[in-house]
């Protein structure tokens, strides 16, 4: 079946129409007229470019003719050299609604259909053109909104992430083979092909292997959805303000009035190439408010789902105000005290909470904020990302990750309990299957691969 679809972004001059399919060139030829007469589409030869006029056609003799819609280049790209490896044809023509409606109406009339969203990457992977894990990377590609977690998506797209899992596979292979050489050969007793302490140092290597590609998932989500940050504290300390400040915008209400803030407000800036999440809530207190106690609620969700809290205050604590943050806070969040109003009170010796840092800012005056986005980023704690670096960041990956990392352990396990060899060699095809399943090794069925390319673009 041959599929066309806009594959650029709407508001710009110029549009790409991309066509693909056994006879995506024949049916564009079938509506251009080149500038210059010469050989038509169907002769020319991949990866070439051509200028003339795209028509509403009708066909006289050899020569097309019809009503211009407008003038175009079109660029050919030959099976099996093309995104999608089928034929495929790209008209970049003006970015004029009518234009495109006309061209898309034309090739659909000519024998193509509209392409379903991530259908030309579907296409691509089905064609052998990549892998399932560097398919996935292309939406990451489009979406990355920093030079951190493009780097991360361009390193998955050619291959990298693909290349280690192939480096694991080789080592489990062996793993396996010298276990079946062993199952099958048992009863040969003068027979030993790896004795079990070498085994148990290939399975601890290839456990320590995806242990590493797992743990970069956090690193991964931090990058692909930015650190998600709450700003929390008592009612009318200047949590909307500081938000507002952060964001550079009016984002939040700001009021004297105690509980203004019902509901939880979210936004993401970067600073220093870093994607932060801001969360500002509602103040924490007693309140007989139904609603306020509804985004109180709300507040302490949040407050557990952040990776930083910023803790505002605006006067000198207390031992109350101390139990109460050490309370809220979890041993794994990072906790930023965030003393505001400096241009008000004075700043007062360091809060003695542990492992905690501490920033004396006014958010109304934008005192010191620039400390603060240092204290941030410093928090976050994110590693500098290489060109060729492998961080995970779907939680597609992560899982098969997870599920092969717990069968490898139980071959571990098995070995240290002297379990039999035809036991442990189910869990190692196991672990061989999670790890395919991310390239899509195993993924055969439609519903399974329409949900993964079902979140793409339309012409991606």
């Amino acid at each position: 079946m041959n599929i066309c679809a806009l594959s650029t972004a709407k508001g710009g001059a110029i549009a790409v129409i991309r066509v693909s399919g056994p006879d995506a060139i024949s049916i564009v030829d079938k509506c251009f007229r080149p500038a210059k007469a010469g050989k038509t589409l169907s002769d020319a030869k991949g990866q070439t470019l051509h200028y003339g006029t795209f028509l509403s056609p009708r066909v006289a003799g050899t020569r097309v003719t019809g009503t211009p819609i407008d003038d175009v280049l079109v660029s050919i790209f030959r099976a099996p050299h093309s995104y999608t490896g089928e034929n495929s044809a790209e008209i970049s023509c003006h970015a004029s609604p009518f234009i495109i409606s006309s061209i898309l109406q034309t090739l659909i009339n000519g024998g193509c259909r509209q392409a379903l969203p991530g259908e030309y990457t579907q296409r691509a992977f089905l064609n052998g053109k990549m892998d399932l894990s560097q398919a996935e990377a292309v939406a990451d590609v489009i979406a990355s909104t920093n030079a951190a977690n493009h780097r991360v998506a361009m390193s998955q797209l050619r291959g990298n992430f693909s290349s280690e899992l192939v480096e694991l596979r080789q080592k489990l292979l062996h793993l396996t083979t010298l276990m079946e050489l062993e199952l099958d050969f048992s009863d040969h007793e003068d027979l030993e092909f790896a004795d079990r302490s070498e085994l148990q140092q290939l399975s601890q290597t290839i456990h320590d292997h995806i242990t590493r590609l797992a743990d970069s998932f956090k690193t991964g989500q931090a990058l692909k959805n930015g650190v998600p940050v709450a700003i929390v504290g008592k009612t009318n300390v200047g949590k909307s303000t500081l938000l507002n400040r952060l964001l550079h915008e009016d984002k939040a209400i700001v009021s004297d009035i105690h509980g203004t803030t019902r509901d939880v407000i979210e936004d993401t800036i970067n600073i220093r190439g870093i994607d932060f999440r801001f969360i500002d809530t509602a103040g924490l207190r007693e309140t007989n408010d139904e609603i306020e106690q509804i985004g109180i609620e709300r507040t302490r969700q949040k407050l557990s789902e952040a990776a930083i809290v910023l803790w505002l205050i605006d006067e000198d604590p207390t031992e109350e105000s101390l139990s109460e943050i050490k309370s809220e806070v979890n041993p794994s969040q990072k906790l930023i005290i965030v003393r505001n109003k400096i241009d008000v009170f004075s700043a007062a010796s360091p809060l003695p909470v542990e492992g905690s840092g501490e920033v004396f800012i006014s958010a109304k005056e934008g005192m010191n904020i620039d400390l603060l986005e240092d204290a941030l980023v410093a928090a976050a704690d994110i590693p500098e990302i290489k060109e060729n670096d492998i961080i995970v960041t779907s939680a597609r990956h992560y899982e098969a990750l997870m599920n092969a990392k717990n069968a490898i352990q139980r071959v571990i396990s098995g070995m240290n309990m002297g379990i039999p060899t035809d036991l442990l060699s189910e869990d190692l095809r196991l672990c061989l299957g999670h790890l395919a399943d991310i390239t899509g090794g195993q993924i055969s069925t439609d519903e399974v691969l329409g949900n993964i390319f079902s979140h793409f673009c339309v012409g991606k």
